[in-house]
């Protein structure tokens, strides 16, 4: 009898120390496993100040465990103590305040960042009291090439642009075009049948066909890195094909107004002249007559003489 209800009671505590080993969360809620730092490369970047003020730029393509490095070595007051913080974008960071010891005529501040996003590229400060501070500015590599002056193309016609990184700089994963709208940026799809998007390492290019006066603007290209994104613009301006042609009909039209001013002159100085020549021998003539005649009558009057 005894053993009749025993053996039933082994195999309910068997079932029961197997359930305890079946997971039973679902799919949904299996949560994405956090990278651990340890998985981050580490960078160190130490500066020593001996003014007041210093910025040094750092560049990044990947998420990294970086430790920023703070040296000043004073002023004349030489404190023993002084009070010592971080900010980030101009805003002090929390539960980064503390106070530092003069050591070998030197205050030192040093502090883990752990950089995973293009949110948490920036300015980041180490400031020394209200005398010293030293700026490192995160950011991702910067398209060196910029262009100031805007590319001129044709109604109708196409038009090229180029966007290139410095080899000496880490290569882009991939390029991105934007044309501005207003404040917004809409992407530009490589499936529009105006558009051409060649990527080639550090360089991509955007070809746009039929141009019309709507593709006047400004037009982005991003490399994107794994931490973020560097951006560069350039200006397209169209116009048609007469529009080089103006400065010189100006020019034309302008040359044509003074040659006519010119012939109007000379015609109508060429008119009076004629005018005044013919008016010259009547004034002659009428001069001339009583001479004639005071001759004659002088030449009658010494035959008269003559015959007495």
């Amino acid at each position: 009898m005894s053993a009749s209800w025993k053996q039933p009671l082994f195999q309910i505590c068997l079932l029961c120390i197997c359930c305890r080993h079946i997971n039973t969360n679902t799919l949904g809620s299996t949560e994405v496993p956090q990278v651990p730092n340890a998985a981050l490369p580490t960078r160190v970047r130490s500066v020593v100040l001996k003014g007041e003020n210093h910025t040094e730029e750092i560049q990044l393509h990947e998420p990294v465990n970086l430790t920023l490095d703070c040296t000043w070595t004073g002023n004349q007051k030489k404190l023993l103590n002084i009070s010592v913080y971080w900010t980030k974008d101009g805003k002090e960071i929390q539960d980064t305040q503390r106070s530092v010891q003069l050591e070998n005529e030197q205050y030192t501040l040093k502090q883990d960042f752990r950089i995973v996003s293009e949110d948490n590229l920036g300015n980041y400060s180490c400031v020394f009291g209200t005398d010293a501070k030293i700026d490192f500015i995160l950011a991702v590599p910067q398209i060196g090439e910029m262009r100031d002056k805007p590319i001129v193309s044709y109604l109708g016609d196409f038009v090229v642009i180029y966007c290139k990184m410095e080899e000496t700089k880490p290569e882009p994963r991939t390029w991105i075009w934007y044309k501005a709208n207003g404040t917004e940026k809409i992407l530009i799809a490589e499936e529009s049948q105006r558009y051409e998007i060649h990527n080639e390492g550090w360089k991509t290019k955007l070809k746009i066909i039929n141009l019309t006066d709507e593709d006047s603007g400004s037009y982005y290209c991003g490399a994107e890195y794994r931490i973020g994104t560097s951006m560069s613009h350039v200006e397209l301006k169209i116009i048609s094909f007469i529009e080089p042609l103006k400065p010189f009909l100006t020019i034309l039209a302008e040359v044509i107004v003074l040659v006519t001013a010119i012939l109007l002159y000379e015609k109508i100085h060429s008119k009076k002249n004629n005018t005044e020549e013919e008016n010259v021998p009547n004034a002659h003539q009428k001069n001339e007559l009583p001479q004639g005649e005071a001759k004659e009558l002088e030449g009658n009057n010494s035959m008269r003489q003559r015959k007495v």
